[in-house]
């Protein structure tokens, strides 16, 4: 599990999931997001906008990234 420490009070799905390399554009990001192929706390989202907080886990295939504030 890799973690991504983010300096304000939240972070948005999409961005986080660049952020992290987990898709190296957001127009993937996007597209991940959309078809329902992450997971965020264990559960689909479809949000792309959706707000993270530290302690929050986002999956998209075999790779999970905790958020931790700093």
């Amino acid at each position: 599990m890799m973690k991504q420490t983010i300096h304000t009070e939240f972070i948005r799905l999409d961005t986080l999931l660049k952020l992290s390399s987990l898709t190296p554009t957001g127009g993937q990001a996007k597209e991940k997001i959309q078809a329902g192929f992450v997971l965020v706390n264990g559960e689909q989202c479809t949000q792309r906008g959706k707000k993270l907080r530290p302690g929050d886990h986002v999956t998209l295939g075999n790779e999970t990234v905790e958020i931790v504030g700093e």
